[in-house]
């Protein structure tokens, strides 16, 4: 994928397919983040409908099935996170941090952290000020600094009832959308 990419920065205007032999979910979600335009599972495909898939891509249009279309859905409608490292790789924070982290990056107040994360804006507060202090920064611009020099984006990973709790006693269940 890393070569798709390279061309893609290279070559913007060139429309791309990418044959595969399957499409699992890292497979179509790596290939459509790498500038492809349309998916073509040769395993799931007639060699005619090829032609057709070729054709639509080149008039701009996206060329994937159903399954493949929901999985990029999934992917846009998952809570973000980043994954902040040390100079040694080792992880500096917790994967509910690294949420707050990645939405405080997308520039979302402290009230609309909490919506999306389902917590209240104390809480928030808290785990900003638990961030600050594991990676010696004071302010909100000096954490998106260092989400942009020091994070990796990846996927989502919402944890079960982490910070939550129904009426003070057990845990409450968070749905956990689909992992890419």
């Amino acid at each position: 994928m890393a070569v798709l990419r390279h061309y893609h920065l290279s070559h913007p205007e060139v429309s791309k397919v990418l044959l595969v032999e399957s499409c699992d979910r890292e497979i179509v979600v790596s290939a459509f983040r790498s500038g492809v335009r349309g998916i073509f599972c040769l395993s799931e495909s007639s060699l005619r409908s090829l032609g057709k898939c070729i054709q639509r891509v080149a008039r701009g249009q996206i060329w994937a099935d159903t399954e493949q279309l929901s999985y990029l859905l999934d992917l846009i409608s998952e809570v973000p996170s980043l994954r902040v490292f040390n100079s040694y790789g080792d992880h500096l924070l917790t994967p509910r941090e690294e949420q707050v982290v990645a939405l405080v990056a997308e520039g979302l107040a402290n009230r609309e952290v909490a919506m999306e994360l389902r917590l209240s804006e104390h809480t928030i507060k808290k785990y900003l000020f638990r961030i600050f202090d594991k990676l010696g920064i004071s302010t909100r611009v000096e954490l998106v600094l260092y989400a942009v020099n020091h994070g990796d984006p990846r996927h989502a990973e919402l944890l079960m009832g982490m910070g939550r709790n129904c009426r003070g006693r057990t845990p409450c269940p968070m749905p956990i959308p689909s992992r890419v």
